[in-house]
């Protein structure tokens, strides 16, 4: 595709950041004002000109179908493999990108901060960040998964579900800990593991 102008690489990468977020087009009066433009001709003929570039469609007389024709790879690079004891495969050739915008865009999802050690042996630490996601209406847990419930007396847990006729057993990753077990009923599932978020730091 023909480069852009700044004008127009401005309007781009607000078309492509808006859509992205709000899952629709914005109005032209929006994008005058994201822009800092008084009249909507300037924005009228940028839009024409990422058309025409290949960058951008739209149904003609129909406001707010504006669609990005070649949506920009999002992510971080994956440049190889690393071992503990050096880095096995740097830099490759290779295109994949690690994605985790939709995590943070995604509606039934949430984080819970992790408090304790009984998973250390699946390397979820205390101070880590538990991705989850809510189930919906009908879905079932399966066994073996992560999960965070809700029982009483033991507050919320993270922990590994196993259902086994109507017994619940919630079980840790640390044999320091034993099992919950508890009537299914009484158990509520609050989410299911995603992923785990850690940041280090350098104490100086």
């Amino acid at each position: 595709m023909d480069s852009l102008t700044p004008a127009q690489q401005e309007l781009y990468d607000w078309l492509v950041d808006y859509i992205r977020k709000m899952n629709h087009a914005p109005s032209i009066r929006q994008m005058m004002k994201a822009m800092n433009l008084r009249s909507p001709a300037p924005v009228q003929s940028r839009l024409e000109r990422l058309r025409n570039k290949g960058y951008i469609d739209w149904t003609e007389g129909k406001a707010r179908t504006i669609r990005i024709l070649h949506q920009p790879e999002r992510g971080l690079p994956i440049l190889g493999a690393i071992a503990a004891g050096g880095l096995v495969e740097p830099f490759t050739e290779e295109k994949a990108k690690l994605d985790l915008s939709n995590l943070f865009e995604t509606s039934d999802c949430y984080v819970l901060r992790v408090v304790g050690d009984s998973m250390i042996e699946d390397f979820i630490t205390e101070g880590d960040l538990a991705i989850m996601r809510s189930l919906s209406a009908d879905e079932q847990v399966k066994n073996g998964e992560i999960v965070a419930a809700r029982v009483p007396g033991h507050g919320t847990t993270l922990k590994r579900f196993y259902l086994e006729e109507d017994t619940v057993t919630l079980k840790p990753s640390n044999p320091n800990y034993n099992p919950i077990e508890v009537d299914a009923r009484v158990v509520e599932i609050q989410g299911i593991l995603l992923g785990v978020w850690r940041s280090f730091s350098v104490n100086n």
